[in-house]
């Protein structure tokens, strides 16, 4: 009369005292004798251990035996107040026997404990939580039996459950492993959510649950989704039902609550049957062979029509003539489905090995007022190979034949049974929202690989660019010398052979000209602005105004820069000592060249130092410009694309007469520019 919660599976079981967590009665005794399969050996494990030790372990104990019968031996006795056991208790064969006996005491909770084959390394028990383990995700062995009274849980899937509630009895509440054979379950820790809701699964109700740090999860392949009845994928012709139920209302318009009523979630009426009794079913063909885990279901959904079902069986068939009744592996009695307990909440209920059929009956046993349901099927498709067909032998000829026929008829139930066994007998997949997926190793590939090609594309691009912008560059920086890349300094040493030396006594500032400044100018106000400082020299023009000045030179430029128009200052050179000729001979077959500068110098020594001189810019206004010079030479310039003479002006005085400040140059004049003068 000592034993409590007990189930002794045939891999794992449970087994608690009575009155378990409460205190046990005095004078009790039980004892649990635990089979597994022959070769295998047990393993023990307490969740929980608090027995009255004040006689030291006289009257109150737990005594585990290796062996069953007369012939067992001891292999300790145990007691104590939250005594700690160290790891577990191991047998030496395939049988232990437990005994629990419980003398005059006062206090003490009893024991709760769990078993398993040995194989089983990663064993727990009812009692653990999430809260024992620190890993973010580990892999335990839930026993068989912990659907326990005394413990409770909150949440459901796909959204999670509290890290307070057992893990075992959440597996099962999930469906991930069954309370009659246990097992495996893979556990994902996630941060917690501020609500927990409640639902009724798998004869485990789950309670609302509040706010908590993390919760877990359960992480499976996945192999949950509906089957059809909601979404209409399976069509009302494969709906069918034993009996229909119909009456007509006070207008005398007929209501008929037919079988394609029963869609879970569907508006309007369920299917009801016409007589509430053991013999109604209502039948899915699914059209063809499905792997089916679960089944959801509700009542009639009208508040006016308070009916459900609260119990029912489930039975399969290939053919619809032949019905198998579900059974979990190793039982003997036919599995009874808890139902609804009011008519809106979805139930669920798992099966644990899944179902393999085409043809699907549900046989309403319990219901409140009338027969009246709408279900949803979860699964998805059967992929494993058919069972192979077997050869029947031909029709028995005599009574011999026939217990031939009859053997044989046996045989061939128990190969499909044991065929289906193989195939069923895995864990069903949970499809679980709440934990990434898997990423295969493809994806993974993919992820690193297209990065990398997009980045070196995208170096390839730049590069070339990079290549089509410098050919451009050095493109321009080879091209003629036009007005932009014309330089004037290279000019200017060309053209200090004729120049007399400056004297450094008498340094004055050189002047400059803004190539910025007289681009804005029109032709008239050049003059004007170059008068407008003091000027050692006159600039001289060539080929006539500033605007032509984008024709060809004969001049090499300067090497070492590149040219620009800001650049173009002749007169801001320093002058070297050493001459260097920069001028290039012109061959005589090029007619496009121009012909060389020749400065005729013969009438330089005679010309009077304080004559006025003429100057060829052309002052503001229509008056002519102050004369600088007297004594102008006409030098002739020839040019392909023109054949305009130029006047050239000679340097006033002798070298040698004056200083170097009173040595002034005339710009250069134009045959064609209208302010020119004239030789006499």
């Amino acid at each position: 009369d000592g034993c409590g919660h007990t189930v002794l599976g045939p891999e794992s079981g449970t087994l608690a005292s009575i009155n378990y967590p409460r205190t046990s009665p005095n004078s009790t005794v039980c004892e649990w004798e635990i089979r597994v399969k022959p070769g295998q050996r047990v393993q023990l494990k307490f969740g929980d251990f608090d027995i009255d030790d004040s006689d030291s372990c006289h009257s109150s104990y737990l005594r585990v035996h290796n062996g069953i019968g007369p012939n067992r031996t001891e292999i300790g006795k145990y007691c104590g107040f939250d005594f700690q056991m160290d790891g577990l208790i191991t047998s030496k064969s395939n049988e232990v026997t437990v005994q629990f006996m419980s003398g005059i005491h006062t206090s003490g909770r009893g024991f709760l404990a769990a078993y398993s084959t040995t194989d089983k390394s990663d064993l727990i028990t009812c009692l653990d939580n999430a809260s024992h383990f620190s890993e973010p995700e580990f892999n335990k062995y839930c026993p068989a039996g912990c659907l326990i009274p005394f413990a409770d849980i909150s949440g459901t899937i796909p959204h999670g459950y509290r890290d307070s509630s057992s893990l075992c009895m959440a597996g099962v509440h999930a469906g991930v492993v069954s309370n009659a054979l246990g097992g495996q379950i893979n556990v994902v820790i996630s941060k917690g959510i501020p609500y927990y809701e409640g639902s009724l699964a798998n004869n485990v109700t789950s309670k609302v649950g509040p706010l908590s740090t993390s919760l877990f999860t359960f992480k499976t392949s996945g192999c949950y989704g509906t089957l059809g009845m909601e979404s209409g994928v399976i069509p009302d012709s494969h709906i069918t039902s034993s009996s229909i139920l119909e009456w007509p209302n006070q207008t005398g318009h007929v209501n008929i609550w037919k079988p394609e009523n029963a869609r879970l979630k569907r508006m309007g009426p369920p299917w009801a049957a016409f007589i509430s009794d053991e013999h109604q079913w209502l039948q899915i063909d699914l059209n063809k062979e499905k792997k089916i885990t679960g089944i959801i279901t509700t009542g009639s959904t009208l508040a006016e029509h308070y009916y459900y079902v609260s119990a029912y069986r489930i039975l399969y068939s290939d053919d619809a003539q032949k019905w198998t009744v579900y059974r979990e592996p190793g039982m003997d009695k036919d599995k009874i489905f808890q139902g609804n307990t009011e008519l809106y909440q979805e139930v669920r209920n798992n099966f644990i090995p899944p179902i393999i059929a085409r043809f699907f009956r549900i046989n309403p046993l319990k219901w409140h007022q009338k027969i009246a349901m709408k279900v949803e099927l979860l699964g998805c498709q059967f992929s494993i190979g058919r069972a192979p067909k077997i050869t029947l032998p031909p029709p028995p000829q005599n009574k011999n034949d026939k217990k031939n026929a009859d053997f044989m008829d046996d045989f061939i139930h128990s190969v499909k049974t044991s065929l289906q066994t193989d195939k069923t007998t895995f864990t069903p997949e949970i499809k679980n929202t709440t934990v990434t997926p898997s990423v295969t190793k493809d994806v993974a590939l993919a992820a690193v690989l297209v990065p990398v090609l997009v980045m070196v594309f995208t170096t390839l691009i730049l590069i070339l660019v990079c290549a089509w912008h410098w050919r451009n560059r050095k493109k321009k920086t080879e091209g003629t010398y036009d007005l932009p890349y014309w330089d004037r300094a290279g000019w200017w040493k060309g053209m200090k052979q004729f120049l007399p030396t400056k004297s450094t006594e008498h340094e004055e500032t050189p002047v400059r000209y803004s190539s910025s400044e007289i681009s804005h100018l029109r032709p008239r106000e050049v003059p004007t602005m170059l008068q407008t400082e003091s000027a050692e020299y006159a600039q001289p023009l060539v080929g006539g105004m500033v605007g032509t000045l984008h024709q060809r030179s004969t001049f090499k430029p300067e090497e070492g820069k590149e040219a620009s128009y800001a650049d173009l200052d002749p007169y801001n050179s320093p002058i070297q000592e050493v001459y260097h000729a920069y001028a290039e001979p012109l061959p005589v077959t090029g007619p496009e060249y121009a012909t060389p500068i020749i400065m005729d110098m013969s009438s330089h020594p005679s010309t009077p130092l304080g004559a006025p001189s003429i100057s060829t810019f052309k002052a503001a206004g229509n008056q002519a410009p102050p004369l600088v010079g007297m004594c102008n030479k006409l030098l002739s310039r020839t040019d392909s694309a023109s054949s305009a003479q130029a006047l050239y002006d000679i340097p006033k005085g002798q070298p040698g007469l004056g200083s170097a400040g009173q040595l002034v140059y005339q710009v250069p004049q134009s045959v064609a520019h209208p302010t020119g003068s004239k030789d006499e």
